[in-house]
């Protein structure tokens, strides 16, 4: 049996998975296999819990290979939090609100205003949260888990699925911040004039 915890990111799939490292009858992990491409890509092992915001993004691909008969938890955070969080998620390594306005609106962050890029943050919260509700339309083991009721919620998750372990250990993980939000003290120049410097290097030399 898998477990696949699909969420929008910033809404604590961190903190889940640390919970679910208590549990003995399942191994679990946190985007293991995100920078995995074709076939690796989905190579999750029996009797594994997953928690990925990036599946959102590969939900058919999900479907063909383990359709319904995986269990699928939906993660759930306030609207207004995970949006405010994702604004201070913007120009970072790897930023998911980066690539959505890039890469996906065909907007660099670098041209929105303060306010474009929080209502971008929604647009991103709300296109994967309708991703996410509508793959879920048609399965049968299913759950919504959502943090603001997460020690209510936990216990049904770990009945669910038929976890064995130490649930109060799980439980009190909940507690601990984890992945904050909170911006480094150290901006990442050097990272960034690597990134500019190879990106411009690749575009100029793409065809030799």
């Amino acid at each position: 049996m898998r477990v696949f915890i699909l969420c929008t990111g910033r809404s604590g799939s961190v903190a889940i998975i640390k919970a679910c490292s208590h549990i003995k009858n399942f191994s679990a992990s946190h985007e293991s296999l995100s920078n995995q491409w074709a076939e690796r890509r989905m190579d999750y092992p029996d009797q594994h819990i997953e928690s990925d915001n990036r599946l959102s993004w590969q939900l058919g691909t999900l479907e063909k290979k383990f359709g319904d008969e995986a269990i699928y938890i939906h993660l759930t955070r306030d609207r207004e939090k995970v949006a405010y969080s994702l604004l201070q998620r913007y120009y970072q390594p790897a930023s998911i609100i980066d690539s959505f306005c890039e890469g996906i609106r065909m907007t660099p962050p670098e041209k929105l205003n303060i306010d474009q890029r929080m209502q971008a943050c929604y647009d991103y919260v709300d296109t994967i949260t309708d991703n996410i509700e509508v793959f879920l339309s048609n399965k049968t083991k299913t759950m919504n888990l959502a943090l603001e009721n997460i020690q209510e919620d936990f216990p049904k998750m770990w009945e669910l699925i038929g976890a064995e372990g130490d649930m109060e250990a799980a439980l009190a993980e909940f507690a601990t911040p984890h992945n904050s939000s909170k911006k480094s003290a150290r901006l990442n120049y050097l990272y960034r004039i690597k990134l500019l410097w190879v990106r411009e290097w690749r575009h100029l030399f793409r065809n030799l």
